[in-house]
């Protein structure tokens, strides 16, 4: 299940019913459960999209059901639905890293914009962990001397100064250069700079 998906977790089934018909207009893939433990035995790290889960329903609790996901790593973005003596708990689950949760009585347009913005998010941390991979992948073709010649380009030092610190000749270290370059598919220190920087975010 890759596809990216609005999983509702909700012991009514008339709101399952309801929110899974009302997403469905903004042509959002679904899928309903009637338990946090229903979801947690069938959750793979693979899936793709967001969580609307109630914050309060019959034995495992939506934030019983949150904590097991953290604890198993899951990134999804988590929107809760709360009844109006549940707020401080969903503010406690922000804190953990919560998306956002919604009070009812909320409008359709409300819940609709939410689950959108968590998909968008997402998706977006799907992009962006996918440009790590890839810049790993680049990196892991360099040899040693070339990291250490990428280390000291980033550095700012001239060729002149890297062949002196690293006994090399200027000729060498202009071929690191030009294979890092290459290897690294940037044509200058700066993009580089700036590729790297991705990492460390």
């Amino acid at each position: 299940m890759n596809q990216a998906c609005a999983h509702i977790i909700d012991d009514d089934e008339a709101i399952r019913d309801a929110l899974q018909w009302l997403l469905k207009t903004r042509a959002v893939a679904c899928r309903t459960w009637d338990s946090g433990e229903a979801f947690l035995e069938a959750w793979q790290p693979s899936w793709r999209g967001c969580i609307v889960l109630d914050i309060r329903m019959h034995g495992m609790s939506g934030l019983e059901c949150f904590d097991a996901l953290l604890a198993r790593g899951c990134e999804l973005p988590v929107i809760f639905i709360t009844g109006h003596g549940d707020v401080p708990m969903a503010v406690a689950a922000l804190k953990k890293g919560a998306f956002h949760f919604i009070e009812k009585p909320f409008t359709d347009h409300d819940l609709e914009d939410l689950v959108e913005k968590a998909l968008a998010l997402d998706a977006e941390r799907q992009r962006a962990a996918a440009n790590r991979d890839n810049i790993e992948a680049h990196l892991a073709t360099l040899t040693q001397r070339e990291r250490e010649v990428m280390d000291l380009i980033l550095e700012g030092k001239y060729n002149k100064v890297i062949a002196d610190q690293l006994s090399i000749s200027m000729r060498t270290v202009e071929a690191h250069r030009s294979r890092i370059f290459d290897k690294m598919a940037v044509r200058s220190a700066v993009e580089l700079a700036q590729m790297l920087t991705v990492l460390r975010g």
